[in-house]
């Protein structure tokens, strides 16, 4: 069996029999997608990189002390303490940021729109920051070339004259995968019941 057929479960059960390298592959499998998920909250590498770091350390100690529960699965259970830890974060800071990812088309435009308000309870920053995880993660069932565009643009930041040179395409080729990928996106959170306020 390889390692990428050995599932999370059996990774975490090798790493609390005391094999390291089972976590060190549970951490390389989805340090990627938590990072950018706590990176899109903050808006800061610095920052993000220091909450993802409180997030494995959280995960281990807890790990450690026996409370993980098997039923659910890793990912979104570690997803749910670093947004989470990202919440302790604003909390902390008295402050809800704005997540933005410079808009897709227009300054004023923000795919994961976010409203700045400080009376917002902890508990409609949760019910937000979820519906932003599962936003980040209908992405991924985009058409590569459209999933590419949108993470280049919105995650990046990277303006359509930089993502045409990359691709090796024209700029209008660009801003036409981005609009069907928008399109594509929208009918997705269509389909699995997810409001957005535009």
């Amino acid at each position: 069996m390889t390692v990428n057929n050995i599932d999370d479960r059996e990774l975490i059960s090798k790493y609390l029999s005391g094999d390291e390298k089972s976590f060190e592959i549970l951490l390389m499998r989805h340090k990627d997608r938590i990072f950018r998920f706590v990176y899109m909250k903050v808006k800061d590498n610095a920052l993000a990189q220091d909450i993802f770091q409180d997030t494995f350390i959280k995960i281990v100690n807890t790990l450690k002390s026996g409370k993980y529960n098997e039923e659910g699965k890793f990912l979104p259970w570690a997803m749910r303490i670093a947004h989470n830890l990202v919440i302790d974060f604003f909390r902390k800071h008295n402050k809800v940021r704005m997540v933005s990812e410079s808009s897709s088309f227009s300054d004023d435009y923000n795919i994961f729109h976010t409203l700045k308000q400080e009376d917002e309870n902890v508990q409609e920053e949760m019910t937000r920051i979820e519906l932003e995880g599962q936003m980040v993660d209908l992405v991924e069932h985009l058409p590569d070339t459209q999933r590419d565009i949108l993470k280049m643009r919105i995650f990046k930041e990277m303006s359509f004259k930089d993502i045409a040179e990359l691709e090796g395409i024209s700029i209008n080729t660009a801003l036409g995968r981005m609009r069907y990928a928008l399109i594509n996106l929208r009918k997705l959170i269509e389909k699995h019941e997810i409001v957005v306020h535009y």
